[in-house]
This record gives structure tokens, sequence and C-alpha cells, in this order.
């Protein structure tokens, strides 16, 4: 979800959990930063039925500290840059750019799914099973 610069992202939040919740009821834990904690984790509970997990920061931590599941988010923002087209934000609509993030995630994973290493091994001493069938 692609907001406007004058939302911030704790305001949007709840719009885009309701949007989470109708498209996959499936997801019942969300991880977040501890920005969001508060009010937005008693009205996710409430009527999404969802649990929001907080990312704290050790207390007696200093400098910097790899957070759980942070990197997750972090990495996963990487991987959208990668496309040419978000190294800069060209977009005049938050749509147009939602729509790009989008298209940059799917083809992200079509490419992950059709590579060859996520395929099972294949045996090198035999031929592949549509040459065996053509002979």
């Amino acid at each position: 979800m692609v907001t406007a610069a004058n939302v911030t992202d704790r305001d949007a939040a709840k719009e885009l959990l309701f949007r989470v919740a109708l498209i996959h009821p499936e997801i019942v834990i969300v991880w977040a930063d501890s920005v969001y904690a508060g009010k937005l984790v008693t009205w996710a509970k409430t009527y999404l039925d969802i649990t929001i997990k907080t990312v704290r920061r050790p207390r007696d931590a200093k400098g910097f500290v790899v957070l759980p599941r942070r990197w997750v988010v972090e990495r996963s923002w990487s991987w959208i840059m990668r496309a040419r087209r978000h190294c800069r934000d060209h977009e005049r609509l938050p749509e147009m750019s939602e729509s790009l993030i989008t298209w940059a995630a799917i083809t992200l994973m079509t490419r992950r799914l059709t590579s060859r290493t996520a395929r099972p091994a294949e045996r090198r001493d035999t031929a592949p099973y549509y040459l065996a069938q053509a002979a």
C-alpha cells in the first residue's frame, strides 16, 4: 500500500491491516516495529483477529543492533529496489507506485519459482523424460 507523503505509517496501518485481512484471512500474526505498539495492537486483535507482535530494541543495546524479524522487511525493500524504476520515485499517483511495487514483487517470485535451482535435482546419467518418451 502506498500513501501520500503527509500520511504517517501509523495512520495507514489500519487500512493496510484491513486489506490484508480481506485478501489473506489466513494471516493471523503480523510482525511490526515498536512504533505500532499500543491502540493498533488492540484494534487489530478485536476487529480483525490479527495478533501484532512488535519488535523492540534491547534496552541495554548501544550502537547498531540487528533486530529479529526487522531484517525481513529491509531485505524485501532491497529486492524491490533492484527494479530500476524504483531507484527514483517519478510517479505522480500513489496507485501507480503501488502497482509497480506489486509488479516488482511478482517478477521476483516468478523468477524464483521458475529457476533451475528451485526444481528437484535431475539425474545426469539418464536422458531427460521428454527424450526417453520419443525413443
